[in-house]
């Protein structure tokens, strides 16, 4: 079902409308370093620049709330940039319609490109409707709950000649990517520890799906996973995990239980030796707030060297007469001020980059230049990025049974994980 050749721009659709894609929360603008979104301004300028067509539609479950958003964009991103914010809505009218993302897909052609920034659980069904439809898919992380779901999405994504990627944009970071090289050339992998927190008023955001269609490990740990899997590619496996939660500040925010801070521990086994190394990975949505508004750092060990990043701290802060109004920056993900002329200015930001690299790649095949079967050689597809999804389950898996170990298995060639196994005990053999 994949397109025709052609070297027209693919037409846009933005499915959820929150946070992320337009900075608006529903209670107003969101309070977080994202008060202008990131998804629609992106796409707001690759239409400016003839990247994607005119058509642009966002897709969410209630009508009433897009003249909101509609001015909320044009005082964030129309008044002060001057980029057209214009785009059509799903549902019409002011209705609520939990499927209306169905419609937008129809209303599609094959070819276009659909972006997904909704709850968790809702990741599987709407991938599904816009691959069956020969979109090509821009998935939010984690991709789906399930292993089984991510390998049935690959498996549609293929049968229709359609990219399915992940957004992992930490891949787009300058010096993620520069660490990622490194790490190959620092001998067998022997521990990796990461840690990323958001502070307990991120719950507020999140409150109608946290610890109840997702959880927190699903959230953030994804991130520095996805790394330490794209790092060991080729050079080693994951094999068992275990997870242990806290709890006790959610439960009183959100009034039912739910972790406030997941610990995912993690064997590794090296495909070129019979070495083993451990990983750490580390997420909470109950910090307090500081000068950033993620706190995240990580630590790789090789038998060759190690590396040490502080990815919260880049060494550049800002200090206001506003009270509290202390902050260390990240310009590389994103470049909310705009260039000398009051444009916008974050094209090299690897929030930014991570949209822009899946369209030049959309428009890539649409012009024929490339295949999506090619671009497991250089994007986070959904083919490449099996072994974070099954690890989060295994997390997920390994809370719900006591702190079980659970196993990971492979096909025949230990590249691609096809499954789960809970063990019986609190360690499996390696």
């Amino acid at each position: 079902m994949a397109d025709s050749s052609t070297n027209s721009p693919p037409s846009s659709l933005l499915i959820g409308t929150g946070e992320y894609t337009t900075g608006w929360t529903g209670n107003g603008a969101s309070d977080s370093d994202k008060g202008a979104g990131v998804v629609g301004l992106v796409f707001f300028d690759l239409r400016s620049r003839g990247k994607v067509s005119e058509r642009i539609c966002m897709a969410g479950t209630n009508g009433s709330k897009f003249p909101d958003i509609r001015q909320h964009l044009k005082e964030k991103i129309e008044d002060f940039y001057g980029l057209s914010t214009a785009f059509e809505n799903f549902p019409k009218g002011e209705v609520r319609n939990y499927e209306a993302y169905k419609d937008a897909v129809q209303s599609m052609s094959p070819g276009d490109v659909a972006v997904i920034f909704t709850p968790d659980d809702t990741h599987y069904q709407i991938a599904k409707a816009c691959l069956e439809r020969g979109l090509h898919v821009m998935l939010t992380k984690p991709a789906v709950k399930t292993l089984k779901e991510h390998i049935d999405l690959v498996d549609i994504a293929a049968k229709n000649g359609v990219l399915l990627q992940l957004e992992v944009h930490k891949r787009f970071d300058p010096i993620y990517r520069d660490a990622r090289s490194r790490i190959q050339n620092l001998g067998e992998f022997n521990y990796f520890y990461a840690y990323m927190s958001q502070p307990t008023q991120q719950l507020e955001t999140f409150k109608a799906w946290a610890g109840k269609s997702s959880d927190i490990s699903y959230y953030l740990n994804s991130h520095h996973i996805d790394f330490h899997v794209w790092s060991q590619r080729g050079r080693s496996i994951p094999v068992t995990v275990q997870a242990m939660g806290s709890n006790g500040v959610a439960r009183k925010v959100l009034d039912r239980e739910c972790e406030d801070t997941i610990t995912l521990t993690v064997n590794w086994k090296s495909l070129n030796s019979n070495s083993n190394g451990v990983a750490v990975y580390t997420s909470s949505w109950t910090d307090a707030q500081a000068d950033v508004w993620s706190q995240q750092r990580w630590f790789y060990l090789g038998s060759e060297g190690h590396i040490n990043v502080d990815q919260a701290h880049r060494g550049y802060t800002v200090a206001t007469n506003e009270p509290g109004k202390f902050k260390s920056q990240n310009p590389l993900f994103f470049r909310y001020t705009p260039d000398e002329r009051g444009r916008y200015a974050g094209h090299q930001c690897y929030g930014h980059l991570s949209f822009e690299r899946f369209v030049d790649a959309v428009n890539d095949i649409r012009s024929g230049k490339c295949t999506a079967a090619d671009c497991d050689e250089f994007l986070p597809t959904g083919n490449t990025t099996r072994q974070m999804t099954a690890i989060l389950e295994a997390g997920r898996m390994s809370l719900d049974n006591a702190g079980k170990a659970v196993r990971l298995l492979y096909d025949d060639n230990a590249q691609g994980v096809i499954g789960l196994e809970l063990q019986d005990s609190l360690r499996a053999n390696m």
